[in-house]
């Protein structure tokens, strides 16, 4: 199965630039995807993680935190429906929060932020490394993602639900494709 490369805070606000499609191309022996332009990545090609970690910070031209997941972590997040509970809203963006490694102990969910007053950002359910939320369009809600990493006590970084829909698009035809050559 493949993997998920994730990038910590690269190409955001004018920091750690780089482009990722030219990566995926450096990367090509591997097959990867490129998707979008945060820094997230499907490794189609086996590779031990380690190697996988080495080989991608050597060619960053900046030192950030990568997280890399399992793919069938994604496909197992995705077919649990994660915001049953939250209706869909314009004003409101579903998202989802990888930590770098499992939380031994998460602390009580739902988490909402800040914690007193009206809600910007809610914790709504965790899988594994997946924290899936909300967050209202406010600028101060990018804030309280800074809080969330403080509360688990480790880096994370965050994705809007999309594009975990795209990671796991690119999955899926990966297993139609396996099937079709076996």
């Amino acid at each position: 199965m493949a993997q998920v490369v994730l990038l910590r805070g690269v190409n955001v606000g004018g920091n750690k630039t780089f482009r990722p499609s030219v990566l995926s191309k450096e990367l090509g022996k591997l097959d990867v995807v490129n998707i979008g332009a945060a820094g997230t990545f499907v490794v189609r090609k086996p590779i031990p993680t380690e190697k996988l970690r080495s080989e991608l910070l050597r060619r960053l031209p900046f030192e950030t935190e990568v997280i890399i997941c399992e793919g069938r972590d994604f496909l197992a997040l995705t077919s649990s429906d994660p915001f049953s509970g939250e209706p869909a809203r314009p004003d409101v963006v579903r998202f989802v929060s990888v930590l770098a490694q499992t939380h031994k102990k998460p602390p009580p969910i739902p988490i909402n932020l800040p914690a007193e007053g009206e809600w910007l950002l809610k914790i709504i359910s965790t899988q594994k490394r997946f924290l899936c939320g909300v967050y209202k369009r406010n600028m101060k809600a990018i804030g309280c993602l800074a809080q969330v990493e403080k509360l688990f006590g480790m880096p994370t970084t965050t994705r809007n639900w999309n594009t975990i829909g795209a990671i796991v698009k690119v999955l899926n035809q990966q297993i139609v494709q396996t099937r079709r050559d076996k």
